[in-house]
């Protein structure tokens, strides 16, 4: 198990990063709003999770400890696997997650691509009494890149959710005047899923 990894950000991907640790680059797949947070030649700690599978070791990261819990619980509701556990932290932060579960609110869970209505019950039923209430902490803080950048990551963002280049342009250009003098990655593609929802 590997429990966090510290090193130079080598390389920033659509869906993953690479950081190198001791000579070696280790990818780590992540969600929009923490690959917002990471810039190469940088220095960075991502606690992880790793997934084993017969035919590969993927590494997932995270922007702190509670996403990653909050990862690895979800994982043990019926038919979550880690692809879908990381797009339901891509569209909630752990503590809009533990309220949905917790307030029963199958609307909000069905904003994730891949959940449905019989799939966010089931979720709620399993988790209700393990996810705990929430902790005042709204996904961690992320800290974008300069200018119209944002734009680039929040399309790729929903296009890896599974949402078509299409559908990513139109909820982009909705949010674009959410943006401000500093965009906030992680809150625009969580308003730009809102849109795409609603549509």
């Amino acid at each position: 198990m590997i429990a966090f990894v510290r090193g130079q950000v080598a390389a920033v991907g659509l869906t993953s990063a690479v950081v190198e640790v001791g000579g070696v680059g280790l990818e780590v797949l992540c969600t929009p709003g923490t690959l917002a947070t990471l810039r190469p030649g940088q220095p960075a700690t991502l606690p992880t999770s790793m997934v084993v599978r017969e035919d590969s070791l993927t590494l997932f990261g995270f922007l702190d400890e509670d996403e990653r819990t909050t990862f690895e619980l979800v994982q043990t509701a019926s038919g979550v696997g880690p692809k879908l556990a990381q797009a339901i932290l891509a569209v909630l932060g752990p503590d809009d997650l533990r309220l949905a579960i917790t307030s029963e609110d199958v609307k909000t869970l069905t904003r994730v691509p891949g959940i449905g209505q019989k799939g966010a019950q089931r979720i709620i039923l399993e988790l209700k009494d393990r996810i705990g209430a929430p902790t005042g902490s709204s996904g961690g803080v992320s800290v974008a890149p300069v200018g119209a950048d944002w734009r680039g990551q929040v399309q790729q963002g929903l296009v890896g959710l599974g949402w078509s280049t299409k559908e990513a342009d139109r909820a982009v250009t909705e949010v674009a005047d959410q943006a401000g003098d500093v965009p906030d990655v992680g809150a625009l593609l969580r308003a730009a899923l809102r849109t795409l929802s609603r549509a």
